[in-house]
């Protein structure tokens, strides 16, 4: 007799192992670059043969794709706690201080570096990574025109997706500088980020 999948427990056991395999990969990732780096060490780094990681990812690429999902899950929640903020404006500066700690970290700095590298190059992956901005650019200038028009601001969607673009391209330049300079001085880069912010959020049009 066959044994009976319960969907309640199977479920989150898979969530469990693609949480694994994801974590492995990512240090592989890391360490290795995504071309260095075989399906054969992920298993090994997880703990798992190859054929339970073929059963959750097809490929290396799937493994990206689900790592660029829970980012933009994570950045989606975000910029919707943002919104909900009875002072949305104020919320955004102080949150930036969460946003200047992640993005000076050297493990999450050379992850997402490595990714951007590899859009570089494979088309592909590209498409993943572009889809996921694209979402996340969305949600971060509807927070922004939230803010701007309850400070009585009526902006341009140009305008919007100016602001919008130039605060990401503010976090994501950190990762670069987590790798040039590892002794950088996150507190005095975080209240410059706070002013810069206040200001970009502030400016009038």
């Amino acid at each position: 007799m066959s044994a009976v999948i319960n969907p309640a427990t199977e479920a989150p056991r898979a969530e469990a192992r693609r949480t694994q395999i994801r974590a492995a990969a990512e240090e592989c990732f890391r360490r290795h670059g995504f071309h260095g780096t075989s399906i054969a060490q992920i298993s090994k780094a997880a703990g798992m043969s190859t054929g339970h990681i073929y059963h959750y990812f097809e490929n290396k690429e799937a493994i990206i794709a689900d790592i660029v999902a829970q980012d933009l899950e994570r950045l989606l929640t975000l910029t919707a706690e943002l919104r909900a903020a009875s002072d949305v404006k104020a919320a955004m500066i102080e949150r930036a201080v969460e946003g200047v700690q992640a993005n000076l970290d050297p493990d999450t700095a050379g992850l997402q570096l490595e990714i951007v590298a590899e859009a570089a190059r494979n088309p592909h992956i590209a498409g993943i990574v572009q889809a996921a901005d694209r979402q996340c650019i969305g949600s971060l200038i509807e927070t922004i025109r939230t803010l701007r028009q309850a400070a009585g601001h009526r902006d341009s969607k140009a305008t919007l997706a100016g602001m919008a673009e130039a605060i990401a391209a503010m976090f994501e330049g950190l990762r670069i500088r987590a790798i040039r300079n590892p002794d950088i001085d996150r507190d005095e880069v975080v209240r410059m980020f706070r002013r810069m912010v206040n200001d970009l959020l502030s400016q009038t049009t």
